[in-house]
This record gives C-alpha cells, sequence and structure tokens, in this order.
C-alpha cells in the first residue's frame, strides 16, 4: 500500500459497531476532514448497518466477518473495538494486511497476545496504538508537560486509582471471563495503570505483587449504576489491587474495583510523589510541594481561554486521541500512546493477575 502524504484522505474501517465505537470512535472520527469511514464491520449485521448509516460514505461496505474486509486494499485504518480475546488476532491479521490499527484498551487479554502484536508492527512497518484516551485529558496532558520539565523530580512512588463504589457494566461480555481476560483491572484499572507509567516515564517493571477479590459479585439484588447485574453471569473479578516494583526501586500501588464498599471513588486517576514535588488528581489536578520553607498547594486553571495544547483540537480527549492518531500516520510520526508502552501495562496486569493465583511475586526478566 502507498504511503500517504499530508493533505491526503485516509479511509477508515470499524471492527466492532458496540459501545466504545460508538461512543467514541465514530463520533470522534466524523469530525475529521481527512477521514472518511468506507467499511464497517460486526458479527451483529444490524449493527454494522446502522453504523454505515449513520457514519459511513454513501458506498459504504458493512460485513460480518472481518476476514473479508482484510482483502479491501483501499482501506487505510482500521479501528479494533471488540472484546478483549480477539484484539490481537484481529490486529496482527490487520497489521499483516498493510493497514494501520488503533485498537481499544486493553491491548490484549494476555501478554504473549500483545508481544504478537507489537512484534507484528514492527515487522510490517505499519503504525499500531492503543485507545487511552484519559492521556488527551487537559490535567492529563498539563501534568505529563510537569512531570517531563522534571518539576516533581524523581518520582519514586505513585498510586493509580480505578475505584467505583458500584458501577458494574451489565451489558455485551463485560461479566464474561473468558472474552475479556478479567474485570475491573483490566478494564478499568489498564487507564490509571497507562496514566501513571506515563507520567513516570518508567516502563521496566521489576516484580509485582497481586490479590483479586470475588467478594460481590454473587450478590442478588445488588446496587448498580445501570442495574442489578446477574451473578450466574458475574465471572471476574469485582475487585483487584497490585504493588509494583520498578527497576530503579520506584513503589506503584495500583487499586481498581467495580464494587466496594469505599467512599473515595474514582478513575483513570494518578498520585504521584517526587523529590521536588508532588501531584493528584482527586479535586481537579493538585500540584505540592516545597518552596522558600514553606508547603505549598498549586491547582493549574485547566478551564481557562487558552488551555487548548494543539490549535483546532479542543478539549475533547477522545476527539483529540482521534486527531493526533490520523495525523500521526499522514506525517509518519510516532503515536502518542506507542505499542511497547501498551505492552509493560498488559504485562503487569497479567503479572496481577498471576500473583494472585499462586500467592507468590511475579519477576520480570
Amino acid at each position: 500500500m502507498p504511503a500517504k502524504k499530508k493533505g491526503s484522505v485516509l479511509k477508515v474501517a470499524i471492527i466492532g459497531c458496540g459501545g466504545i465505537a460508538n461512543g467514541k470512535h465514530m463520533p470522534s472520527l466524523a469530525k475529521l476532514s481527512n477521514v472518511k469511514m468506507t467499511a464497517f464491520c460486526d458479527i451483529i449485521q444490524e449493527k454494522a448497518g446502522e453504523a454505515a448509516r449513520k457514519y459511513g460514505t454513501s458506498d459504504a461496505k458493512v460485513y460480518t466477518d472481518y476476514k473479508l474486509l482484510l482483502k479491501d486494499r483501499t482501506i487505510d485504518v482500521v479501528h479494533v473495538c471488540t472484546p478483549n480475546k480477539s484484539h490481537a488476532d484481529i490486529t496482527v491479521d490487520l497489521l499483516e494486511a498493510g493497514k494501520h490499527v488503533m485498537c481499544e484498551k486493553p491491548m490484549a487479554k494476555t501478554a504473549t497476545d500483545a508481544r504478537r502484536m507489537v512484534e507484528t508492527a514492527k515487522r510490517t512497518g505499519k503504525k499500531l496504538t492503543i485507545g487511552y484516551q484519559n492521556r488527551y485529558r487537559p490535567d492529563s496532558l498539563y501534568l505529563n508537560k510537569v512531570c517531563r520539565e522534571g518539576e516533581l523530580g524523581e518520582i519514586y512512588y505513585a498510586k493509580a486509582h480505578a475505584i467505583r463504589r458500584r458501577a458494574v457494566p451489565t451489558w455485551g461480555v463485560f461479566l464474561n471471563e473468558d472474552q475479556q481476560g478479567g474485570g475491573p483491572l483490566i478494564d478499568i484499572g489498564t487507564h490509571a495503570l497507562d496514566l501513571t507509567l506515563w507520567m513516570m516515564n518508567n516502563y521496566k517493571p521489576k516484580s509485582v505483587m497481586g490479590n483479586v477479590y470475588y467478594k460481590l459479585g454473587k450478590k442478588r439484588d445488588a446496587a448498580n449504576a445501570w442495574g442489578s447485574w446477574d451473578p450466574e453471569k458475574f465471572t471476574v473479578e469485582d475487585s483487584a489491587f497490585g504493588f509494583i516494583t520498578m527497576e530503579n526501586g520506584a513503589t506503584i500501588v495500583l487499586e481498581s474495583s467495580w464494587a466496594i464498599n469505599n467512599l473515595q471513588v474514582g478513575e483513570a486517576k494518578t498520585t504521584l510523589c517526587g523529590t521536588e514535588g508532588g501531584a493528584d488528581m482527586w479535586e481537579g489536578l493538585r500540584i505540592n510541594g516545597e518552596k522558600y520553607g514553606k508547603l505549598y498547594i498549586t491547582k493549574p486553571g485547566l478551564d481557562a481561554t487558552g488551555v487548548d495544547f494543539y490549535d483546532g483540537a479542543g478539549d475533547n480527549p477522545s476527539e483529540l486521541e482521534a486527531k493526533l492518531w490520523i495525523d500521526c500516520i499522514l506525517n509518519d510520526t510516532e503515536p502518542m500512546v506507542k505499542p511497547e508502552e501498551a505492552l509493560v501495562v498488559t504485562e503487569i496486569l497479567e503479572a496481577i493477575y498471576k500473583s494472585s493465583k499462586t500467592g507468590k511475586a511475579v519477576y520480570f526478566k
């Protein structure tokens, strides 16, 4: 497939036309003038057809088998929005077929699958990124700049927060361990861990200890944001926690839950402690430190005019994610979320599950 020049219009396909595709990917892509959505695939034909009518070109194609889509040489980019179990196989096939791929988070159900994705992207020379849209929030972008400028010094302790009190997703296959690989840890814990590693710019884990709990999932008629769940279908954990030690001695504590008796709730948040200062996202973004012999707390005014980080991008994280992803293809630059970084997230999540099962620490080579 010939390289696209800046100013070109990319033809994009969507595989998996469910909630995340409709809630994030397709609406964001539809706002870009350098994108046309020309193909839609879902195992339920009606979903693909509805997506094509709403977001596609007049001649958009509809598929129920993604392997038929592989043969369409006009497609430049594919967004994979399917259950976690199928991420790797679909992505690898797409990369082999010469397509650039954005795959929804988490990267894959297993670290082995995630490594296959990275290796295939390197071998084929096609671009691959993972849908960690929380990096594109104004507070995340600001804090990352603070970290990159060294204002916090060496970040040696951090917490990755993904805590819901009672917000268990009851639709789709979220409760299905076979399809998803886990519950809140792999669903929302993955966002919090990605944010934390990105802020620290540290992707070298040494060891992981974890505990995974199945304490509330079997309750009947439980209070829940989206209505009571079916205990018989709840085959994943309801909460999970990890203690991660990095090669340089830094420590990360990861906490995740869909259901827990805890009033301090919040997801896709990070707390950072460095030698020169700290930061957290509990009451908006707060930077803390010591200056002239006094302690201080600063809250950046991220809602103020002129805070946008990219001209014309606005501050909608999903739209900025889509814009920068398409730009990196047209300009032949690296995506903001590199596949090698997403691989480390998957490796750590898998280690937490493994440690919980064995009762032992998991060590990285």
